[in-house]
């Protein structure tokens, strides 16, 4: 990491960085970026890039439309796949007002106070993902099919996954990025593909989740593919879910938390059970995020359990001992920041109110399902949700909620409406989740 302008400048210069990518996004979790030349860096690091905000959905009116952009020095890296002279350096932006008071819009923001919210009350956690995805080949235009790359299943090896070598590209980019893959696998789905991330800091795994999809999306593309992140791109197959494994400890002494024995770590995913229909709109921001629950080991109801993978939360314990709890409901359309910020925020108010965390549950899709709390069956249902809920109002800034909420019922009206809804969601999704 580099957090002084004399470092980042003599890193630019020996490098041969010619280029400045500032990337920011928008409250649905689109990457946006200005370019800026290696020599407006410094003032860029100073006082910050103003850019037009009433062009990005959710941000700005006409009327008063600068936002400022300001680089975050500890995100600064190369992207490898750029040339190799007059390279690209990329770096996360925080959103300002041209006073310098922080956008409320800003989820990166959203998720930072989330944190230290967290850190008032004694705690802080770490968070690792699990991301699916498909790659898909192209036809003889380039344009994306559906067709799978191959027909591979669960930890298939080459060459029925052929995919392997375009893993273990992602893997080594990742790395040289300074970011750290766990683990990679064959998935599923045909032509399907997970990568399991360390754990690390909200912010920084979230920072890791973006820049993971863009470069997934770019290797992909370099190598004559499409790379799909869509909750559930191909019917009767498996979804591409975004699991979410977070681990809570105490700031005094580092103890773990997130454990069935531990009584704030029971008021923490109690919290989280509660108030997930609520929060799943911002989880599951897509109509054809429903489609994906219920099958193929993605949850159905609001249940936990030790290690039934078909529950909405597990709490596994690993080789060291310690626990943590896997959200399973979160896919691969979300915003990563309002995602993280969200559970934790519902962990907050599960230990501030000392909320009883209830029973395990073991049940499979057809067992018994007598009294169980469903997931939102669409996106409507989410939608009311999300507007009727308390816990969003608070968390949340009002002009986000009315944005998302209002371009989601457009979604799902249309979805409603559409003759062939397959269709529809290939056209509005396919191409660019």
């Amino acid at each position: 990491m580099l957090f002084t302008l004399d470092d980042i400048m003599e890193y630019v210069e020996e490098n041969d960085v010619k280029f400045i990518r500032l990337v920011f996004f928008d409250i649905f979790g689109s990457m946006k970026n200005i370019s800026i030349i290696a020599s407006e860096l410094p003032g860029a690091l100073k006082y910050g890039v103003t850019f037009d905000a009433s062009e990005i959905n959710g941000f700005m009116n006409i009327d008063e439309s600068d936002l400022i952009l300001k680089p975050d020095p500890s995100t600064v890296e190369i992207l490898p796949w750029r040339p190799q002279q007059a390279r690209v350096l990329r770096v996360f932006c925080d959103i300002c007002y041209p006073d310098g008071r922080t956008f409320e819009g800003d989820s990166r923001n959203i998720l930072k106070r989330a944190v230290d919210d967290l850190g008032e009350l004694g705690y802080y956690c770490e968070i690792g993902t699990e991301s699916k995805f498909y790659l898909f080949t192209l036809d003889e235009y380039g344009n994306p099919t559906k067709t799978p790359h191959d027909n591979g299943t669960y930890y298939d090896v080459a060459p029925v996954d052929k995919g392997e070598n375009i893993r273990r590209e992602i893997c080594l980019t990742l790395e040289e990025m300074g970011i750290q893959p766990q683990s990679s696998h064959h998935e599923e789905g045909p032509g399907q593909h997970e990568i399991v991330f360390m754990h690390g800091s909200p912010v920084e795994a979230a920072d890791h989740v973006m820049t993971f999809k863009n470069m997934v999306k770019t290797i992909a593309d370099i190598n004559g593919l499409f790379a799909s992140f869509m909750p559930k791109p191909l019917s009767g197959k498996s979804g591409n879910g975004m699991h979410v494994n977070l681990s809570l400890y105490d700031r005094k002494n580092g103890k773990s938390l997130i454990d069935t024995d531990n009584e704030t770590g029971r008021h923490f995913m109690a919290g989280v059970l509660k108030y997930i229909n609520e929060m799943s709109l911002f989880l599951n921001p897509t109509t054809n995020s429903y489609s994906r629950f219920g099958h193929f080991e993605a949850p159905k109801f609001v249940t936990w359990s030790h290690q039934n993978r078909q529950q909405l939360m597990r709490v596994p314990r690993n080789l060291t001992g310690d626990c943590r709890m896997e959200l399973r409901s979160p896919d691969g359309s979300a915003n990563p920041y309002l995602v993280f910020a969200l559970v934790i925020y519902a962990g907050i108010e599960g230990i501030k109110n000392k909320l009883e965390l209830c029973e395990p549950v073991n049940v499979t899709y057809k067992g018994d399902i007598a009294g169980l709390v469903r997931l939102p069956r669409d996106l409507q249902a989410a939608v009311k949700y999300a507007e009727n809920s308390d816990f969003i109002k608070k968390i949340l800034p009002e002009n986000i909620i009315t944005t998302y909420v209002s371009n989601k019922k457009r979604e799902s009206g249309g979805y409603v409406s559409a003759p062939d809804k397959e269709q529809y969601e290939t056209t509005l999704y396919f191409g660019c989740i």
